[in-house]
């Protein structure tokens, strides 16, 4: 059977590196707006179609969980972005349509997506049965969940249960993706690798990754609290930020 591929170097960075990743995401968009517009403006609008139909069937309230779910699949969603920030680092053009080619630089690509699609699966059963458990039968509408979450008493009991178990997934997808994704996207490395070198820098790092996972959450939380339109702009900047994570946690 044959063995493991070696893992590249993994850095340890300081605290601060944080916001000059954040600088530099910002940068990166500063320089290209129209791409990073293009893809945030596809999700902000698949955010309000999700939304209006709920609505419209009365479910309204697995918006919410739908839209935890999406964090778990952005890394994936973001290779585009990723490949921006490569070819700006290496001053070479990019296009909107390279952008959205660069899916296809490493067919290892595809098992990626093929794991966090899973870990969003198991994130919307559990959700379902967290929704059933406390409220039975089918999801209520989003006015009746806010006004059942605030006066029932297992509002807080429901909260914590969601916020427990969408965080033990997030926690996975993330430290399983933050680097394996623009790892696979610049070398022709297998996801397994890509996967366990991810793990190795949240671990090397952790208490920093624990902060840029919070940020990264925070900027996903602010671009669907303003009806998802702000992922117009978070979204861009928090994929090109976490290119520069990748390319500051690993070496070669």
């Amino acid at each position: 059977m044959a063995g493991l591929e070696p893992l590249p170097a993994v850095r340890q960075v300081t605290v601060d590196r944080s916001t000059t990743w954040l600088e530099r995401g910002f940068n990166d968009f500063g320089a290209h707006p129209g791409i990073g517009l293009a893809y945030g403006a596809v999700f902000a609008a698949l955010g309000w179609l999700l939304t209006f139909g709920l609505a419209e069937l009365g479910m309204g309230s697995l918006i919410l969980p739908l839209a935890a779910g999406f964090m778990l699949l952005a890394p994936f969603f973001a290779v585009g972005l990723y490949e921006v920030s490569r070819r700006r680092e290496m001053g070479e053009h990019i296009t909107l349509r390279q952008a959205l080619g660069a899916v296809r630089r490493n067919g290892q690509m595809a098992d990626m997506g093929l794991v966090l699609m899973l870990l969003f699966f198991v994130w919307f059963q559990i959700a379902m049965v967290i929704f059933a458990l406390f409220f039975g039968g089918r999801p209520p509408a989003l006015n009746e969940f806010f006004s059942q979450i605030l006066m029932a008493p297992q509002g807080v009991a429901f909260l914590i249960t969601g916020t427990v178990a969408g965080g033990v997934l997030a926690a996975i997808a993330f430290a399983l993706s933050v680097v394996s994704i623009p790892m696979l996207l610049e070398r022709k490395v297998s996801a397994l690798t890509a996967m366990r070198t991810s793990l190795k820098a949240v671990w090397l790092n952790r208490m920093n990754m624990i902060g840029w996972a919070a940020t990264l959450a925070t900027l996903g939380f602010l671009g669907v609290s303003f009806l998802f339109i702000g992922l117009a702009v978070t979204l861009p900047i928090a994929a090109h930020a976490s290119w520069h994570a990748y390319r500051d946690l690993v070496g070669e």
